[in-house]
């Protein structure tokens, strides 16, 4: 039996669409601003173009260029900066390190192929990972640019990874793509990031990031190959995007309290005009230990994916997050429309669980505005469901309309619905629990 519900009132969050139109606002003119620093920076670094061949690279595909690579990427830095330009071919490499005014173009034809080398990726002091194939570490004005591929290669990781998952074995370090660490003014656009053995491309601790036109393609079944992940960060800007991978497509993440360093903000993200196919969905958390505010996503197509919006966390691994704003986003054929949860990752025992003390990892969503969303062809409408000591406060959904199998879930949170239709095919469409606050209806 098909089940509908329609809220027919309007105007009833008005100070909630004024918070997110001021948001947008606010991102519109951060974009404009910094693509203007950002040009001025393209143009310091082009006085120079190195050439790894001129250092011995073969771009073969089967010799490693790694030595002749950075060799070129040195050279430039001793110069002030300037372009290591990849021609056509195959350039086969173990990690390299990006240094400050480097602009690393790789051109149509060219391929930068990940070593398949175990041993040519140290496993990093105190963390659980290995060093990824292309780092940057403190610089500053950093490009990857053009209209070539990165390939990872991460077929025989992701092999040893769903091997060590079925054993219930501790996981074996791996490399992550690309990562940019307390680096600013950033620059990833054109490229193709394929086969990460894990992450694609993280922007951690840094400042003044740009990922324009780039396409990631990992194999739905590799584990744990997000997209990408601003960790930390602030003023980032992520537009015109495909992702299709095994993990989040985009996760905001802000650390974990056991991992024993500095947890710091992720904030003001504008994630715009991008296609999402395969993977999670656009996520923020489960790791938020130093919050996330100030994230605008307009123009998003889930196309696929077996989540659409997902905020996440749990206590212990929380802080504030709040002014969270998404706008003109269409679902098609996503398992789970609106995924909000304080309870990562099994929302379902929060049935009963009793109010527990409120310490400095609670996690506190507020604010956020969910505007001018169709989805159809999914298969649950979604959840909102906050902690008994920490409802969800604030949430705004305004002209959201959902096809479902089954319906929205709403539990020790308020909503205020202006224009919300959800439509199922069994069961109640608008499911209010313990602590539900649902207005406008």
């Amino acid at each position: 039996m098909t089940r509908h519900y329609k809220n027919a009132r309007h105007g009833t969050s008005n100070r909630s669409c004024r918070f997110f139109f001021r948001l947008l606002a606010h991102a519109s003119l951060f974009l404009v601003l910094t693509s203007s620093g950002a040009q001025a920076k393209e143009t310091r670094t082009r006085r120079h173009v190195c050439d790894p061949q001129a250092y011995g690279a073969k771009a073969d595909g089967r010799t490693q260029d790694t030595r002749a690579l950075q060799a070129a990427i040195d050279a430039c830095a001793a110069q002030g900066g300037g372009i290591v330009r990849l021609g056509s071919g195959r350039f086969l490499t173990a990690p390299i390190v990006l240094r400050s005014h480097i602009r690393l173009e790789i051109e149509s034809g060219a391929t930068l192929l990940g070593s398949q080398k175990v041993s040519d990726y140290p496993v990093l002091q105190n963390e659980n990972r290995r060093q990824p194939l292309i780092a940057s570490d403190g610089a500053t004005d950093v490009s990857i640019v053009g209209a070539g591929t990165i390939n990872g290669q991460g077929q025989p990781w992701w092999v040893v990874a769903r091997a060590e998952d079925r054993a219930g074995r501790p996981e074996e370090p791996r490399p992550w793509l690309i990562e940019f660490y307390k680096t600013q003014h950033i620059l990833v656009e054109g490229v193709t990031l394929e086969n990460s053995p894990m992450y694609t491309l993280v922007l951690r601790s840094s400042a003044d990031a740009t990922a324009h036109d780039i396409k990631i393609l990992n194999p739905p079944h590799a584990p744990n190959t997000d997209g990408i992940d601003p960790i930390s960060s602030r003023h980032v800007r992520i537009s015109h995007v495909l992702i299709d991978t095994g993990d989040d497509d985009i996760a905001i993440k802000s650390g974990l309290p056991e991992r024993g360093v500095r947890n710091t903000a992720c904030s003001d993200i504008a994630i715009r005009d991008s296609t999402f196919l395969h993977g999670h969905g656009l996520s923020i958390g489960s790791e938020t230990a130093g919050g996330v505010r100030n994230v605008v996503a307009e123009g998003i197509r889930f196309r696929g994916t077996e989540t659409g919006i997902r905020i996440k966390s749990n206590r212990g691994r929380g802080n504030v997050i709040e002014n969270i704003a998404y706008r003109n986003i269409t679902m098609t054929n996503v398992g789970t429309a609106l995924s909000i949860s304080e309870y990562y990752p099994d929302w379902e025992i929060s049935a009963n669980d009793a109010a527990q003390k409120i310490g400095p990892h609670t996690p506190q969503f507020q604010n956020f505005s969910i505007a001018h969303l169709t989805a159809i062809g999914s298969n649950l409408a979604g959840i909102i469901v906050g902690l008994p000591e920490s409802p969800i406060t604030g949430v705004t959904l305004k002209d959201v309309e959902i096809h479902a199998r089954t319906g929205l879930t709403i539990r020790n949170a308020s909503v205020h619905a202006d224009g919300l239709s959800v439509v199922t095919e069994q069961g109640q469409p608008i499911l209010e629990q313990q602590g539900a606050q649902l207005y406008g209806h």
